[in-house]
């Protein structure tokens, strides 16, 4: 068990949950997920009737809310705990500790340097205890923190003292915070998704929408979400406008009537009663109260009105159309079910900019309202909107319904009346004396997400933490610097070894320093800063010059 929990908390079991994390999240940008997308999840299962069940067994259409996806999710977060925990009690005992003693051999480490400091008959050199305060202020001021050590004489090694240095605490520190940042992304991820909630609304110009749960079109919340976390507030589509590519260079581009910029003005109506202008634009959400309101898309929305044959208004409203391309040529669904002796269903077609193709054909050749077109197919019949199933209103199904007018058998000679064709302003005849029915306007509509998240403000700041850690982590030096000097008798005349025509002390002894230094981890530059710090030292002591190595110099091993 506990082998188990070794290799749980290890490092590299946390990367590869990671990893697996990540490979596990595809599929739900792959398949459609029932949270965000019931309909094409609806769809997928029609289009792929031996697949769909399969892929549901295995919890494809609820990916985020798997039992596997879950348990990576967990053991991710355990693992990271059990990795940060022990390594943070070691780096809080590093940091209260002083620097380790001095190494007995500083020649094998990195940038080693001694140093012998020349005395003369008139000049005698600093003793070891200088030597080493003046290191311990050398190195004070490149913020190393340090320690003094005392060596005794014993087998064969001189008496000596020496000041140990160390720095780059901050790597370990932005290592544990990129890590423990990472967690507080999965938490607030974990947590938020939880409360958290979005939902779209198709709003026509004109129109005012609510901000309660059954004024929604579509409403995907959280786990934990209450319908109070709602905030009261109401939104009124003033105008909507859509600049398109329009001018000769566009034209020759091939760029002509692609659209440019959309813009929604807005009026904010809050709880107090207080209202305020907004304008939502793509990728530019407005904030309503924490929560961010963003465009997705927009079309056309016909008003239509339609008269039974007395004259009685039975129906009148701008009804949404989807667009079906560029041009916005769309297509909507009216369901007209306060009618007798039977109810009414049109399948119509928006053409923006109307234009006829080959064989007579209808189609929209720009998506400016420049000369718009309503073409509806009518059939009569039960609708099927009374019998307790939910029915999608762009959608009808045309089966156990007459068709009176449009399709295939329509026209001169055919067994029903053409499609009904209309303009802006225009009424028509329903078939067979039903009455009639009015294109009165054309409205814009735009769909809009309502979508608030909690935990945005946390992960982002949890993000910005770990992306200071890990800049801390990759780019500050840990390394560690040992400085060491001692007395050495020299003979008491004739030429010094330290340098030519010098001569030893007046008791016999010369003073030398050695200096080295190790890295913990990567550190191109270390040999550079301990052959710096020799310079700077020899330099303090030696009057003469003449035995100071200079930085940069080739390393000299002793």
């Amino acid at each position: 068990m506990r082998f188990l929990w070794r290799q749980l908390t290890s490092m590299r079991i946390a990367l590869l949950l990671l990893l697996l994390l990540a490979i596990a999240s595809v599929p739900g940008s792959i398949v459609p997920q029932r949270g965000a997308d019931p309909n094409g999840v609806t769809k997928y299962f029609n289009e792929h009737p031996d697949l769909a069940p399969v892929l549901d067994k295995l919890s494809l259409f609820d990916v985020y809310a798997s039992p596997w996806y879950s348990a990576i999710y967990l053991l991710l977060f355990i693992s990271l705990i059990g990795c940060i925990v022990p390594r943070i009690k070691l780096h809080a005992k590093a940091l209260f500790s002083k620097p380790p003693k001095t190494p007995v051999r500083l020649s094998r480490l990195a940038g080693y340097q001694r140093v012998e400091l020349p005395s003369t008959a008139d000049a005698v050199a600093a003793t070891p205890e200088q030597v080493i305060a003046t290191a311990d202020r050398l190195l004070a001021g490149r913020h190393y923190r340090r320690a003094r050590y005392d060596r005794p004489e014993s087998k064969g090694w001189p008496a000596a003292v020496s000041v140990s240095a160390e720095r780059g605490y901050l790597r370990e520190t932005g290592n544990l915070l990129f890590h423990v940042a990472l967690v507080g992304v999965l938490i607030a991820v974990g947590i938020g998704g939880g409360i958290s909630y979005h939902g779209q609304r198709v709003i026509v110009q004109g129109g005012t929408f609510p901000n309660t749960l059954s004024s929604y079109d579509s409403f995907s919340p959280g786990r934990w979400f209450s319908s109070e976390r709602l905030k009261p507030f109401a939104i009124t589509l003033d105008s909507f406008e859509t600049k398109y590519a329009e001018t000769m260079t566009d034209i020759k581009s091939g760029a002509y009537g692609q659209p440019l910029d959309y813009t929604a003005d807005v009026t904010v109506h809050h709880a107090d009663g207080s209202e305020a202008p907004g304008q939502i634009k793509v990728n530019q959400p407005l904030n309503v109260d924490g929560t961010d309101v963003f465009l997705l898309g927009n079309g056309y929305a016909p008003k239509i009105t339609v008269r039974d044959p007395q004259g009685q208004v039975v129906f009148s409203d701008p009804v949404p159309f989807l667009p079906q391309d560029s041009n916005l040529t769309s297509m909507g669904v009216v369901k007209v079910t306060d009618v007798a002796p039977q109810q009414i269903g049109m399948l119509g077609y928006f053409y923006p900019t109307e234009a006829s193709a080959h064989e007579g054909m209808s189609m929209s050749v720009y998506p400016a309202l420049d000369n718009p077109v309503l073409s509806l197919n009518v059939y009569v019949g039960d609708l099927g909107v009374d019998q307790g199933e939910p029915k999608s209103v762009y959608t009808l199904d045309p089966d156990g319904l007459e068709q009176i007018a449009g399709g295939p058998n329509s026209g001169d000679g055919g067994s029903v009346a053409k499609s009904l064709r209309l303009t802006p302003g225009q009424t028509v005849d329903l078939p067979g004396g039903r009455g009639t029915v009015t294109f009165d306007e054309v409205r814009p509509y735009v769909s809009l997400e309502m979508r608030h998240d909690a935990s945005q403000v946390w992960v982002l700041g949890f993000a910005l933490l770990a992306a200071a850690g890990l800049i801390a982590s990759l780019f500050v030096p840990r390394r560690r610097i040992w400085v060491r000097a001692w007395s050495e008798p020299v003979p008491a005349a004739g030429p010094n070894p330290a340098g030519e025509g010098e001569t030893a002390s007046a008791d016999g002894t010369r003073t030398v320093f050695e200096i080295g230094g190790l890295a913990r981890g990567d550190d191109h530059l270390l040999e550079d800063a301990v052959r710096s710090i020799a310079a700077r030292l020899a330099q303090a002591h030696d009057d003469t010059n003449d035995n100071r190595p200079q930085a940069g110099d080739a390393v000299k091993k002793g």
